[in-house]
């Protein structure tokens, strides 16, 4: 499968910020795209601008998700790739309320278990292989300082993609996971305007979300697992594969930098 040949695309969390850009991008490859957000108006929006189809709803839950995939491939007759992208990220630590907990879990974690159970069955053993990208972000690589239901919720869901590639490669699905560092969205301006330190710096090297969507829809055209947009993540990535104490001993610093200021 080539950039070419995705003609038919899915994109949760398009009403704004990584989703909508993919949506843009892949419109404008030639694809008919179909816009989920949770703000209806805002998928609306997207879809109009596009061209596409506006089907409002929660990417954590089952149902809508259910709705979602069926609606698109009776709209669509079938679907080539699925960008499962909607997150959500909460400023914590350990005593972030359990309501937090468990609806950054359903959205970050469940929503990608949900889209997997509605499309598996019509996509594995299919013939030509699909292609589903999972939205996961370098903390799921890494960390992310300021944000415990985060950090947990990306690996959580990166493993989930890894399962996913490892189980079923063979029978003609393509798991990649897309890891950007910071992206101007309204999810890092928000951490912005709260004076959260991991938020100001990844600022520094915060890419458009117009560049994350180019990179991705360059990587159609392999089957690489990891789709990292800021290069510099797999230095960091193999840093703390091969020495975790020094890596950890890093994040430290820079913890105890955000409380001194």
């Amino acid at each position: 499968m080539t950039n070419g040949s995705v003609k038919r695309v899915v994109v949760t969390g398009a009403g704004g910020g990584i989703g909508a850009a993919l949506a843009r991008r892949f419109a404008a490859d030639g694809a008919r795209v179909v816009v989920n957000d949770l703000d209806a108006e805002a998928a609306h929006a997207v879809a109009g601008e596009i061209g596409g189809i506006a089907v409002p709803g929660d990417a954590a839950g089952e149902q809508d998700v259910q709705r979602l995939v069926d609606t698109a491939w009776g709209e669509l007759g079938g679907i080539d790739l699925f960008c499962s992208n909607a997150g959500v990220l909460s400023a914590g630590d350990e005593t972030t309320p359990d309501a937090r907990w468990q609806r950054d879990f359903g959205v970050n974690v469940m929503s990608h278990v949900y889209v997997s159970r509605a499309l598996l069955p019509r996509w594995l053993d299919g013939g030509e292989p699909k292609r589903l990208l999972i939205t996961v972000s370098a903390a799921g690589l890494l960390t992310l300082l300021g944000s415990a239901t985060y950090s947990v919720t990306k690996h959580a869901a990166l493993a989930y993609a890894e399962w996913l590639r490892a189980t079923y490669a063979h029978r003609g699905l393509i798991v990649q996971a897309l890891c950007p560092q910071g992206v101007r969205t309204d999810m890092l301006t928000r951490g912005n305007d709260r004076g959260s330190g991991a938020a100001s710096l990844l600022a520094e090297g915060a890419l458009a979300p117009s560049a994350v969507a180019d990179v991705v829809a360059d990587s159609l055209d392999g089957t690489g697992f990891l789709i990292l947009p800021h290069p510099e993540v797999e230095d960091y990535y193999r840093l703390r594969a091969s020495d975790p104490d020094r890596w950890l001993g890093g994040m430290n610093k820079l913890q105890r930098g955000f409380e001194s200021r």
